[in-house]
């Protein structure tokens, strides 16, 4: 696997490989958000899966892929870091405001600095079709979080904060996007970054989430997380895996731009799982987001 990412990397079966990957990892994005935001606290859930990836990753991390070269390893500690402060605001802004209000304003903030990030790091440059995509996209994707902040009746008294926070988690979405590229462009080989980020990203999560359970007294035990855990954490692995792997096969900016089409499969998440009302509003805004994404694809 490893050669065959290699031989295509910068190709246009690289770029095309690339998109595919940005898509799939909207799906499942959107999927383990939905997970995070379900039934179960999100700083439960979230240490859960974080403690299921962790351990699912360590022995590709010890007996499968190459050793992790010398000057990989401040960098997969900056990555640990830059995730953690990720993971605790979406976790709070999680649990302050619906799913359907804070996910599209953290995914539409986080293409923005992304592109930005990607020029000032790689020197990726897009064309005028390509910032109009990106104009047309968060269009679409703040259209949907005012509709939805004007309709939703879920926790109107903290919404305000949950916004603020959600804004600020999308800027830490481009900051890890942009450094994980980096990270794995950085890396001989890129299986061997994954499974290292994997494995040291998993550890603090798990620990908050124990010391946010006793306080707030939730029994684990009674929150069926044998099961729900090991599912997120194979959805979370396969995401992250497949951005990071689109961002060294094709350009950081668009591979970040196609992700955020997960705002729509959160919406369908949302609709078919959390009885949240899509209507025709909700699906001209939809199809603004995905209207974007292909003008930012095929402009470029």
């Amino acid at each position: 696997m490893t050669e065959w990412v290699l031989a295509i990397e910068g190709s246009h079966t690289g770029r095309l490989v690339g998109m595919l990957l940005a898509l799939l990892a909207a799906v499942l994005h959107a999927v383990f958000a939905a997970m995070q935001k379900g039934r179960i606290d999100p700083w439960v859930m979230r240490g859960a899966m974080d403690a299921s990836y962790g351990l699912m990753a360590l022995p590709f991390a010890l007996f499968v892929v190459p050793w992790p070269e010398a000057h990989l390893w401040p960098i997969l500690a900056g990555a640990w870091a830059i995730h953690t402060v990720y993971k605790v605001l979406q976790a709070m802004a999680f649990t302050r405001g619906a799913y359907t209000v804070v996910y599209p304003v953290v995914r539409g903030s986080g293409p923005f600095f992304t592109v930005i990030g990607a020029y000032l790091l790689f020197g990726e440059v897009f064309t005028v079709g390509q910032w109009l995509g990106v104009a047309v996209l968060l269009c679409g994707i703040f259209g949907l979080a005012v509709y939805n902040m004007r309709t939703v009746t879920l926790e109107r008294e903290t919404l305000g904060l949950a916004l603020v926070l959600a804004l600020f988690t999308g800027f830490f979405v481009a900051f890890y996007t942009t450094y994980d590229a980096y990270g794995i462009r950085a890396a001989a080989d890129p299986f061997t970054f994954l499974a290292w980020f994997f494995v040291i990203d998993s550890w603090s999560m798990p620990i908050v989430a124990l010391a946010h359970a006793r306080r707030k007294g939730i029994a684990l035990a009674r929150q069926g997380l044998m099961w729900r855990a090991p599912i997120g954490g194979l959805v979370a692995m396969a995401s992250f895996g497949a951005i990071l792997l689109a961002t060294r096969l094709d350009k950081v900016g668009e591979a970040a731009v196609l992700r955020e089409t997960s705002t729509i499969f959160a919406a369908l998440i949302g609709w078919l799982f959390l009885k949240e009302t899509v209507g025709p509003r909700r699906l001209a805004l939809m199809a603004l987001i995905a209207l974007g994404a292909v003008i930012v694809e095929f402009a470029g």
